[in-house]
């Protein structure tokens, strides 16, 4: 058995691989998966959709790769992080549905323990600021709001979990309540410096302990599949949020080694080693991957909005019939023209962390055109990773660290010929596409691997990644800062909306 399936749980989709011992991806499967609106800054998903789809395409993944559970070494799994969820551990059946990353019904929490003074402490434990974005004010938002939610809690009836916790449940037939530590890393709760959950923290937020997960490495035997549901009790032996996983996917084994994740946002991830970061300019410190005794950290910036801006232009426009359309639309201008689109539509992440601030398209003048805005949408996921990328370098110098000397790209949009190369253009550096950019699901098949023997080490990892493109810049410093500066005027519009 020298097959992996990797289960990639998305903001957008579930999607299922089934990966070679050489990387090489054998068949995948994807399904679309809806997103809820039902009031203005509420993002949900249905937790039961999200494990019908992703058991769905892990059947389908198998069966066109022309095999049988019986080949499958182990199972991966990776997923969308700090999204919310909340049980019942006796039917499984969750209580309300997921609280999406992006949702920020939360804020009011958030903007009560800043003003409380209480971020000194907390990002001090968690290498995280107070936002909404996080699990543990979503989680706090559940058990007040719920009808008996907190009561039994209490009594220890309700399992919280990330999406990787509540797949490992069911898969589990409920066997096991675990996460990993680049998962737990995302809730507030979890103390990255002991990697444990931290009781101060669950005071804090009035979280009862009864309800969270274990913590483990995040390569390991988590437990088998009910074989009920796939055909064979396939052992789980990788599992990582979505950001950490591309990072390992990526072979970004050592410090000072990065990557971007083009998806629904933009994901910059700089690998720190053993050595905890600490932000000056925006950033979050996370923990990596973890796969050994020693434990593992990154320096992380968070985009909210990346691809997505995309989606808005197809389904809120109506400017595109399909996403991949955007290229050759944005590309019969030569550029945009003046035209700014900053896509605050849920606030701004790394390194502004603006929760009031909203989307605005700036520039415009009668001679401007859906390709102009087009080309700014596209422009505009280079422009924030760039602000990230900047922020980063600059927490780098001043721990006596070198500047980064590329950046290795993944993610959907990563396909995107016109946005590599302005990226490459505003960075000025070398931007480098793997041949295969299917890296958040490839780094849970490779955790997999070494959790179950597959791998010997990292670095036989390491030896199966390979270039496919490098993006190399081709635009003067000058101009990249005079760029940039028009950006940093447009999101200032944006943060006094």
């Amino acid at each position: 058995m020298t097959f992996i399936l990797a289960l990639d749980q998305g903001t957008s989709s579930s999607r299922s691989l089934v990966v070679a011992a050489d990387g090489r991806i054998l068949a995948q499967a994807q399904q679309e998966t809806r997103q809820y609106y039902p009031r203005n800054d509420w993002v949900e998903h249905d937790p039961q959709e999200i494990l019908d789809t992703q058991l769905a395409t892990a059947r389908q993944a198998i069966e066109q790769a022309g095999l049988t559970a019986q080949d499958i070494a182990a199972l991966g799994i990776t997923n969308q992080r700090e999204t919310t969820l909340l049980w019942d551990r006796r039917t499984g059946q969750a209580v309300h549905p997921a609280i999406v990353w992006q949702d920020r019904r939360a804020e009011d929490l958030c903007a009560r323990l800043r003003e409380q003074g209480r971020e000194a402490l907390i990002t001090r434990k968690t290498g995280l600021p107070i936002d909404a974005y996080f699990s543990a004010t979503k989680l706090r938002w559940l058990l007040d709001s719920v009808p008996g939610a907190r009561e039994r809690a209490e009594r220890g009836e309700l399992a919280f979990g990330t999406v990787d916790s509540w797949l490992i449940w069911h898969l589990t037939g409920g066997a096991v309540h675990a996460t990993d530590i680049s998962n737990a890393s995302r809730t507030l709760l979890f103390n990255i410096h002991q990697a444990q959950w931290d009781e101060e923290l669950l005071a804090l937020f009035d979280i009862p302990a009864a309800i969270l997960p274990q913590v483990r490495d995040s390569a390991g035997r988590f437990g088998d599949c009910d074989p009920a549901l796939l055909g064979r009790a396939i052992p789980i032996c990788g599992v990582a949020g979505d950001q950490q996983s591309a990072l390992f996917g990526q072979a970004c084994f050592k410090p000072g080694m990065a990557k971007n994740t083009y998806g629904t946002g933009c994901f910059l991830l700089m690998h720190c080693g053993s050595h905890s970061p600490e932000s000056h300019n925006g950033l979050i410190g996370t923990c990596a991957a973890r796969h050994g005794p020693d434990p593992s950290y990154a320096l992380e910036g968070s985009v909210f909005i990346g691809g997505a801006v995309v989606q808005w232009l197809r389904d809120g426009l109506g400017a595109l019939e399909h996403s991949a359309q955007v290229e050759a639309l944005a590309r019969s201008v030569p550029d945009a023209q003046g035209v700014h689109l900053v896509p605050a539509f849920t606030g701004l992440g790394a390194p502004y962390w603006d929760a009031q601030a909203r989307g605005v398209i700036t520039g415009l003048t009668r001679s401007s055109t859906m390709a102009h805005i087009a080309r700014a949408a596209l422009d505009s996921i280079a422009y924030q990773s760039a602000a990230v990328l900047q922020a980063m370098n600059r927490d780098v110098q001043a721990s006596g660290g070198r500047p980064l000397h590329e950046l290795r790209v993944d993610g959907g949009a990563s396909a995107n010929n016109l946005l590599m190369q302005f990226q490459a253009d505003l960075l000025g550096l070398p931007v480098v596409r793997p041949d295969n950019i299917e890296t958040t699901a490839l780094g849970a098949a490779y955790l997999a691997g070494l959790g179950c023997g597959l791998y010997k080490d990292p670095q036989e990892i390491a030896a199966l990644w390979r270039s496919e493109r490098v993006f190399e810049p081709a635009m003067s410093r000058d101009q990249a800062q005079t760029l940039m500066h028009g950006w940093e005027q447009a999101v200032r519009q944006a943060r006094t909306q």
